[in-house]
């Protein structure tokens, strides 16, 4: 069963969709296909995240380049960044670089300008909220599986972890390059079983960094890979609202 078609009454965005680390675009295809059959352009971004040399600057070059001449008033409507995990790090980046109207960090860890990545976990709290969580679940150490995929099938867990990709360090020394967070409706979306984000610190980051309340939907770490019509009808609704506020300030 499908979800529903482009929502009626707004213009079909198109979605750049930017991964985590140590990933591909692979990890949007379920959504991907699933946007793309509601008429909604897809741009799924490789970052050069197995390139030593890249930083930040270079993840948002990537995002630019993907996108390409959808960017700007020739794409009547508009863009829709999509940001997992450590890609929420490129997001503020791109939002700087290039006109979008619509923001939405997925379980993501959500920086301060200026902050770099690798200051990002005692920044947030992140080690003994992880411990927590690793304590209520019973999840040994060095359970990656447990972690990151306890809620997709077998076959698809398999293959996260056949293409799992070299994650560079060089990004992680990288402060965020931008003086604010950009001026663009920006929302949260986590998942309420992820191991590796969990949900309450989410929650709290996200309120503490951005002043925003979360939304949450099912799934583990890789959610739009478990869930990714729910995603695809929680996206429209984004857009849909953001078109309707929009139209509203006309």
């Amino acid at each position: 069963m499908t979800g529903a078609g482009a929502v009626a009454g707004t213009t079909p965005p198109t979605y750049v969709l930017i991964h985590g680390a140590a990933a591909d675009s692979w990890c949007w295809h379920l959504v991907a296909a699933e946007l793309r059959a509601r008429g909604h352009g897809v741009v799924a971004v490789d970052l050069p995240c197995d390139d030593d040399s890249a930083g930040l600057s270079d993840y948002a070059d990537a995002v630019l380049a993907a996108v390409g001449d959808r960017a700007g008033s020739a794409d009547p409507g508009g863009l829709a960044v999509v940001a997992h995990s450590f890609g929420a790090f490129t997001a503020p980046v791109v939002c700087d670089r290039m006109p979008v109207e619509l923001l939405v960090l997925l379980g993501p860890q959500i920086p301060l300008p200026g902050e770099a990545p690798g200051d990002w976990w005692a920044n947030t709290g992140y080690p003994q909220a992880r411990q927590e969580q690793d304590v209520r679940d019973g999840r040994a150490e060095d359970d990656m599986v447990g972690l990151f995929t306890n809620d997709l099938p077998p076959a698809l867990v398999t293959e996260v972890f056949r293409r799992s990709r070299h994650q560079a360090d060089k990004p992680f020394g990288d402060p965020v390059p931008v003086a604010e967070w950009p001026d663009v409706p920006t929302r949260v979306l986590l998942h309420r079983d992820d191991r590796f984000l969990p949900a309450d610190f989410v929650r709290r980051v996200a309120r503490e960094r951005l002043g925003i309340e979360p939304d949450e939907m099912p799934g583990d770490h890789l959610g739009m890979l478990g869930h990714p019509i729910e995603l695809a009808d929680r996206l429209d609704a984004y857009w849909a609202e953001r078109s309707g506020a929009a139209a509203r300030r006309d």
